[in-house]
């Protein structure tokens, strides 16, 4: 039986999704082709928009960070200037991005507990008019914590500028309004809340953003453009696609479909992240983020104050019972991660709490 994974992924998937990758298909070949247009319309569906209102969708291989680095490489001119919103690691990662493509970015950074404020964006955009887009995490992996991109998005879009969406953790099931907010570039991943498996990231886009990007593309591989052009065309990747992972991914959004769509498993992982408070503080453990600003996605926790509390050994004594959480990823402050997403319901939270109460008591830490 497999472990169960308490991460953001790559998390537990249906059989059914497992068996869709039982198939040897050609990158070429008809029938996957479909697929690849299945999927396109599908996640614009997911999404809420459509091509006639001015959206598309385009595939990328690689993980998320691959999707969001083709995003930033692509998207931004070389007279460009993006404005980041960060408060953890993955929006710190794409300030590494930019500056290895020597992009001009201004930076509003704050600490991993804290929502960034949208009076700062505005505020920023207000003192600097050569800033043309703006970025920003929604689900920040690193603590769990849920961005407000409505109110950026609505700043971004008031000040004329790109608004650009790292969903990453989020899309599939946390309903998001892409037109509503404005966003111009939302990013996700086949591993995420749509519970396919690694291999690809997708961006939905607003059409008109992109169709300006011609050629500021600074990689090969990464270029968004040409790979949506490629894909307009013909469905097909210019390079070799993850057939695979497509197939599961296929499969994942019938299997999303068949749940209810993003509401019902909105409420599915809501339920598992109840159960996980209610269950981690009936043992003394308290969350890191404010309850305020924690999203149901993952939830960072901090190391009990116990001598006797050993994280790597609390570690391989759940992995041993066939629990496996994540690690912590904060700057200053020692916690970990436990995700509540993919295949699991309240009986895995409950079997969770069960073995984190279990390795507790035979670590000497009390509960």
């Amino acid at each position: 039986m497999d472990n169960k994974l308490f991460t953001p992924g790559p998390l537990n998937t249906k059989r059914s999704v497992k068996k869709a990758m039982l198939h040897d298909m050609g990158s070429r070949d008809i029938e996957f082709l479909q697929v690849i247009a299945e999927i396109r319309n599908d996640l614009l569906e997911i999404a809420g928009v459509t091509l006639e209102e001015g959206y598309d969708s385009v595939l990328m291989q690689g993980s998320g960070t691959f999707g969001v680095e083709s995003v930033i490489s692509t998207t931004i001119p070389e007279y460009g200037h993006l404005l980041l919103v960060t408060n953890g690691s993955y929006g710190n990662r794409i300030g590494n991005m930019t500056n290895v493509y020597e992009i001009k970015t201004t930076t509003l950074s704050y600490k991993e507990n804290i929502v960034p404020p949208y009076q700062d964006v505005e505020q920023a955009l207000q003192k600097d008019d050569s800033i043309t887009h703006v970025a920003i995490v929604h689900c920040e992996t690193t603590t769990g914590i849920f961005n407000d991109i409505e109110n950026v998005g609505y700043i971004a879009n008031k000040y004329k500028k790109i608004f650009i969406v790292d969903a990453m953790s989020s899309f599939g099931a946390v309903p998001i309004d892409l037109k509503a907010i404005g966003i111009d570039y939302l990013i996700s991943s086949s591993n995420k809340c749509i519970e396919g498996v690694p291999g690809f990231s997708f961006v939905i886009f607003k059409t008109n953003s992109l169709k300006g990007c011609k050629g500021n593309a600074r990689t090969v591989s990464l270029d968004l453009y040409s790979q949506w052009i490629e894909m307009k065309i013909s469905n097909q990747f210019r390079f070799t696609p993850p057939i695979q992972s497509i197939l599961a991914f296929h499969k994942a959004i019938e299997e999303l479909k068949l749940e209810g769509g993003v509401l019902k498993r909105s409420e599915r992982y809501q339920q598992n992240y109840n159960s996980l408070i209610e269950g981690t503080e009936s043992l003394g453990l308290a969350t890191y983020l404010a309850k305020k600003d924690q999203g149901y996605i993952i939830t960072s926790f901090l190391y009990p104050k116990h001598p006797n509390f050993d994280f790597t050994q609390f570690y391989e004594k759940l992995h041993l019972r066939g629990q496996v959480i994540y690690q912590g990823k904060l700057s200053d402050t020692d916690c970990f991660r436990i995700g509540n997403i993919g295949q699991l319901y309240m009986e895995d939270i409950d079997n969770l709490i069960v073995a984190i109460q279990e390795v507790l008591v035979e670590m000497g830490v009390p509960v």
